[in-house]
C-alpha cells in the first residue's frame, strides 16, 4: 500500500460516506495541507465520547499533515440547529454561547494537537454581514430544496411550525465553508444536508466544492440510542478515570467493536479483526478487549498513571484482586443520625430510588466491602468509609460526613 492509499484508508476508517472520494484522492495528490473543518455549536458545555468521533477524525487529518479548523458556531448557536428536531429549538443567549464556547476550547485539546489547530468563530464573518448581505445569501437557495430535508419535510407534512430563521441555519453553516475556503468538511450523518449546502455555496462563489465526510453517530452505553447526556447513556471526557473505565466495561460485546473502530487510535482495523476472531473462538475474553479500550480512553483524557490506578481499582472490586483504596473517594453529607442503607445507596448514585435499593437488597445483590448485606434497616452514620457495590460493575467508595 503506497502513501496515498494509506492516507485514504486512514481517512475512510469508520466513515459512513465520502463525497466524493475520487476528489479527495486528487486533492491529496496536490501535496499541500488541506483545510479540514468541523463545526460545533456550543449548545452544551460538556463533551462526551460521541463528540470525539469527529475530533478523532480531525486528529487523524492532523497526523497526516493537514490543517484542521475547529469552528465554534457562536453565530449559528444563536439560531439553533433544527437537525433532527420536531419543534423549533430555542436559540441560546450570547452569554450562554460564549460561556459554552470557552469550555469547549478547553476540552478539545485532549484530542486535537493545539499547535496544529486553527480555532475560529463564525461570528468573525457573520458579524460583519449586513441585512442586505443575509438576504443575498438567502436568495441562493429555494424553499423547495429546504423542504427536501427530512426533518423539515416531516414537520411540514405534520403541520408543525417551522420558523423562517431555521431555514437560515443550513445556509449559514454552508457559508462557513466559503469563508474558510475548506477542502473537506466533517459532520455526523445527520448533518449531510448541511454539509452538501457548503458544496453548493462554494460552487456559487467560484470555489472548488469541498469534500464531504460523514461519520456515524456513536451509540451510547445502552447500545441502541445515540450517545446523549439527556439519555444518560454517555461517558463525558471530563469524568474521572475510574468512571471512564467502569462505564466502558459495561458496554455490550457487539458495541465494543464499533467503539474500537470509531474511538481507538492504537488498534488498527487488522487488529480489531484479529481480536474478533479470538473472541469468537474463545481465546480472548471480551472483558479483556474492553479493558484494552478502557485503558486507552482513560489515558487519553487523563494520563497513563490515572488509567492504571482506575483499572487496578476496578480489579479490586469486581475481581477481588488488589486494594480498593485505589478507588476515588466520594464524600456524602448525611444527618448526624445517619441514613438507612436504601437511602445511602440512592445518595451514592447506585440506585435511582430507595424502592430500587430495597429490591436489590432482597435480591442479595448489595455488598459493602465485599460482604453481602440484606438488612434494609441498617443505619450508616458520619465517619463511615467503605465500598458500596450493587452487582459486579456498579460500585462507589464513599466517606460519610456530617451534614
Amino acid at each position: 500500500m503506497n502513501e496515498l492509499e494509506q492516507a485514504l484508508a486512514t481517512i475512510a476508517r469508520g466513515a459512513d460516506e465520502i463525497i466524493k472520494q475520487e476528489d479527495l484522492a486528487e486533492r491529496l495528490k496536490l501535496g499541500r495541507p488541506l483545510r479540514i473543518k468541523a463545526g460545533f455549536d456550543p449548545t452544551a458545555p460538556d463533551l462526551h465520547l460521541g463528540h470525539t468521533v469527529l475530533l478523532n477524525k480531525m486528529r487523524q487529518f492532523q497526523d497526516l499533515g493537514h490543517q484542521v479548523i475547529f469552528l465554534i458556531g457562536d453565530f449559528t448557536g444563536m439560531i439553533g440547529d433544527p437537525t433532527g428536531k420536531n419543534v423549533t429549538r430555542k436559540p441560546l443567549s450570547r452569554e450562554d454561547v460564549l460561556a459554552n464556547a470557552e469550555t469547549y476550547a478547553e476540552q478539545v485539546y485532549k484530542v486535537l494537537d493545539k499547535e496544529r489547530t486553527e480555532l475560529r468563530f463564525n461570528s468573525e464573518w457573520f458579524g460583519q454581514m449586513t441585512a442586505a448581505d443575509m438576504i443575498k445569501l438567502a436568495a441562493q437557495h429555494t424553499v423547495a430544496r429546504m423542504l427536501e430535508r427530512d426533518d423539515f419535510s416531516k414537520r411540514f407534512a405534520g403541520q408543525q411550525p417551522i420558523a423562517i430563521h431555521e431555514f437560515l441555519y443550513p445556509l449559514v453553516q454552508g457559508y462557513d465553508s466559503v469563508a474558510l475556503k475548506c477542502d473537506v468538511e466533517l459532520g455526523g450523518t445527520d448533518q449531510k444536508f448541511n454539509l452538501l449546502m457548503g458544496r453548493a455555496l462554494q460552487e456559487h462563489h467560484g470555489q472548488p466544492p469541498q469534500i464531504v465526510l460523514t461519520m456515524p453517530l456513536l451509540e451510547g452505553l445502552d447500545g441502541v440510542n445515540k450517545m446523549s447526556k439527556s439519555l444518560g447513556n454517555y461517558i463525558g471526557i471530563n469524568e474521572p478515570a475510574i468512571d471512564i473505565v467502569t462505564k466502558t466495561l459495561k458496554i455490550g460485546d457487539d458495541l465494543m467493536w464499533r467503539w474500537f473502530e470509531l474511538l481507538s487510535f492504537e488498534t488498527s482495523m487488522d487488529d480489531i479483526a484479529h481480536m474478533k476472531q479470538e473472541v469468537a473462538s474463545g481465546v480472548l475474553n471480551p472483558r479483556d478487549a474492553k479493558l484494552k479500550l478502557a485503558r486507552e480512553l482513560a489515558t487519553r483524557f487523563h494520563d497513563a498513571a490515572a488509567a492504571e490506578q482506575a483499572i487496578a481499582g476496578w480489579h479490586a472490586v469486581v475481581r477481588g484482586e488488589g486494594d480498593t483504596s485505589l478507588l476515588p473517594l466520594t464524600e456524602i453529607a448525611v444527618p448526624a443520625e445517619g441514613l438507612r442503607l436504601p437511602a445511602l445507596l440512592t445518595a451514592a448514585g447506585l440506585t435511582p430510588s430507595n424502592a430500587e435499593a430495597n429490591r436489590k437488597l432482597k435480591e442479595r445483590a448489595v455488598r459493602i466491602d465485599a460482604e453481602v448485606i440484606e438488612d434494609a434497616q441498617r443505619v450508616f452514620t458520619p465517619g463511615f468509609e467503605g465500598v458500596l457495590q450493587i452487582g459486579k460493575r456498579n460500585f462507589a467508595r464513599v466517606l460519610l460526613t456530617q451534614a
